[in-house]
């Protein structure tokens, strides 16, 4: 009897432990992807290679296309306009991107005062903006330093003051167009020095080598 009351506790516990570790995974949080998405995406990536892209930001409001000039930023520019070409390098992981002039050479930057400007070093967060696809297809930018501000033009290509926007304004809706001008040479804006790895000559072994044949 004693050892049958045994048996039927130790199976009474096991039971009970197996029914709080259940508990446990029940009552478990889920983890939640989009946050870590979101603080990843925040972060600039420092380890992976960077990826540019080449085209040119057509505006909904103004009928042409984004142009750095120097420090002015207008949406004036015709299709395949020099100054229209830009430079498209992705700063995360995630969405987030540096704009460059491919003929200024300046990046596209947003001041305190929600203006937009060219500047020679895009490194800042002012100069980091995220793409956000639109419900509509267009594209939105938005300046990673101050939220809620956004890259926008007016009907007449000027820039539209940052703080006054909003994600459903047609003024800052973008499409993406190839450049229609002269391409240049694959790797000729940015060209790469190449490492070439020096091997040691190969010997074949003694067994693989030929007999000299008697003369």
């Amino acid at each position: 009897l004693t050892f049958l009351t045994f048996v039927l506790f130790c199976s009474s516990f096991h039971f009970f432990v197996v029914w709080c570790h259940a508990q446990g995974e029940k009552n478990h949080p889920s983890p939640n992807f989009k946050q870590y998405v979101r603080e990843q995406g925040s972060l600039t990536d420092q380890l992976s290679r960077r990826q540019v892209r080449v085209y040119q930001l057509y505006s909904r409001t103004s009928g042409r296309h984004v142009q750095i000039q120097g420090k002015r930023v207008s949406a004036t520019a015709e299709d395949g306009n020099t100054f229209a070409r830009l430079y498209v390098e992705t700063d995360t992981f995630g969405s987030r991107v540096r704009i460059k002039g491919a003929e200024s050479g300046r990046y596209l930057c947003m001041n305190r005062r929600g203006k937009l400007v060219g500047k020679p070093n895009g490194r800042g967060r002012d100069c980091i903006f995220t793409e956000i696809v639109l419900e509509n297809n267009y594209t939105a930018f938005q300046n990673a330093k101050y939220e809620g501000w956004y890259v926008a033009f007016s009907r007449k290509g000027r820039p539209i003051k940052a703080s006054k926007t909003r994600e459903n304004q047609r003024e800052v809706h973008f499409i993406k167009r190839l450049h229609k001008g002269p391409l240049p040479f694959p790797n000729s804006d940015q060209p790469k020095h190449f490492e070439f790895i020096s091997f040691p000559p190969t010997r074949r072994a003694k067994r693989n080598r030929k007999p000299h044949s008697a003369s």
